[in-house]
């Protein structure tokens, strides 16, 4: 049952994304931001339909990759602080 939860949330989250994307990008009517909202809705329900270790793993998994991280020659260390020298 968790896979057609997975793949509803998937599918809304896409599609609610693309709706505002279509409006701000694409310079779509502000009428596919209701469709948009609505699909967002569908995908934060879907997604507690699904056991809390498995949706963590999959956020982890596609999420991980492209969070924000300071580089490793920007200056900054681990704790947020300047490193030496700059």
């Amino acid at each position: 049952m968790s896979a057609i939860f997975y793949l509803l949330a998937a599918a809304a989250e896409i599609a609610g994304c693309f709706a505002f994307w279509a409006w701000l990008r694409l310079g779509r009517s502000v009428l596919w931001v209701g469709p948009g909202v609505l699909a967002l809705v569908i995908f934060a329900l879907a997604l507690t339909r699904i056991e809390t270790d498995a949706a963590g793993r999959a956020y982890a998994a596609y999420g991980g990759p492209i969070s924000p991280r300071p580089s490793p020659g920007s200056g900054w260390s681990s704790s947020g602080r300047p490193t030496a020298g700059t």
